[in-house]
């Protein structure tokens, strides 16, 4: 669900990513589309998570599902990108190497930061943390759209930060989580190749291959990416609905803390990087923003259940909170 990037950021145009609005025409529909996607997605995650809570039985044995799901959704992905989207990389190296570094040192320190801070219990400190360790989120370039920010550079950063997750999350997971539970950085490293990279990967061939026709299935994706991840969610909570009640508390108050301080952070690096208004509200998004689908794969797969309900909860407040500033952003803009 990406924006155009022509003439700047103002002007929407096609659909992209997973979980992003599928038609920003220039009439104004999509702008209706992104708002609804991002008010709608939210909620039906949180709809998800209430559903695994109360009736965790249903989810039995669906565990070993989520890497397959995950998958899906970055397919999605993939088969949005085009060869523009890594043009822009080339355009405009200093910006989008800022938001990478931004981005892997920020939200990965915040939840070292918060773990300790809170005192989190050591499956609860590494979730929190292996969520600052993910890339980008997928709602991230249409929350900027929202935002009048550029968007350009949002697209930029997020496939960047995606395609280099193999080589960065499992060593700063290790280096900073493994002080709570042991890490495998080796197997990690094969997860994420098998359910981020190759599944983008794929959705990039299919798209040069059968454009004409995957141009036709785009304004579903948004909406299939979004199913999914509900399902994840589900999955993720099920799994560990007896120690919610205990730790839902605690939960939200770490989610908020890194949520919140890593927009500010990462709107604040935009500015120090001279990026302009525009591309510190990018920044923000991009920064703050993560792909909490892959850290609860992640964290179910190498931790626990638990471990995973930081990403779970974040997958919910990240598009609200997302939301809520592009709103304030917006009119502050105007």
């Amino acid at each position: 669900m990406r924006t155009e990037r022509t003439e700047g950021t103002e002007r929407p145009g096609r659909p992209d990513r997973a979980d992003r609005p599928a038609d920003l025409g220039g009439d104004g529909s999509g702008d209706r589309s992104a708002r609804r996607a991002v008010t709608v997605f939210p909620v039906l995650v949180l709809l998800a998570g209430a559903l695994g809570l109360l009736l965790p039985g249903s989810f039995t044995g669906w565990g070993e599902s989520v890497p397959y799901l995950l998958g899906v959704v970055m397919f999605c992905m993939g088969i949005t990108m085009t060869p523009e989207d890594f043009r822009g990389v080339a355009k405009r190296p200093w910006a989008v190497a800022l938001g990478l570094v931004a981005h892997y040192v920020i939200m990965p320190g915040l939840g070292w930061a918060v773990a300790h801070l809170l005192d989190l219990p050591p499956q609860l400190a590494a979730g929190v943390i292996l969520v600052g360790c993910a890339p980008s989120g997928t709602a991230s370039n249409v929350v900027t759209y929202l935002a009048r920010g550029d968007v350009a550079l949002s697209v930029s950063v997020a496939t960047v930060s995606t395609l280099v997750a193999p080589l960065v999350t499992p060593p700063l997971t290790l280096l900073l989580a493994g002080e709570y539970l042991p890490v495998d950085a080796g197997s990690m490293v094969t997860d994420i190749l098998k359910t981020v990279l190759l599944p983008v990967l794929a959705g990039v061939v299919v798209r040069l291959l059968a454009g004409r026709y995957v141009q036709r299935a785009l304004p579903a994706l948004p909406w299939l990416s979004a199913l999914t991840i509900a399902v994840i969610v589900a999955v993720v909570v099920a799994g560990s609905a007896d120690a919610i009640k205990s730790a839902a508390g605690l939960v939200f108050v770490a989610v908020v803390l890194h949520n919140g301080l890593g927009l500010a952070l990462g709107y604040g690096a935009g500015r120090l990087g001279r990026l302009g208004e525009p591309g510190s509200r990018a920044m923000a998004f991009e920064v703050g923003m993560q792909n909490s689908g892959l850290a609860a794969s992640l964290a179910t797969a190498h931790f626990s259940p638990l471990a995973a309900l930081p990403a779970a909860v974040f997958s919910v407040w990240h598009n609200v909170s997302g939301a809520v500033v592009a709103a304030w952003l917006s009119r502050r803009g105007r």
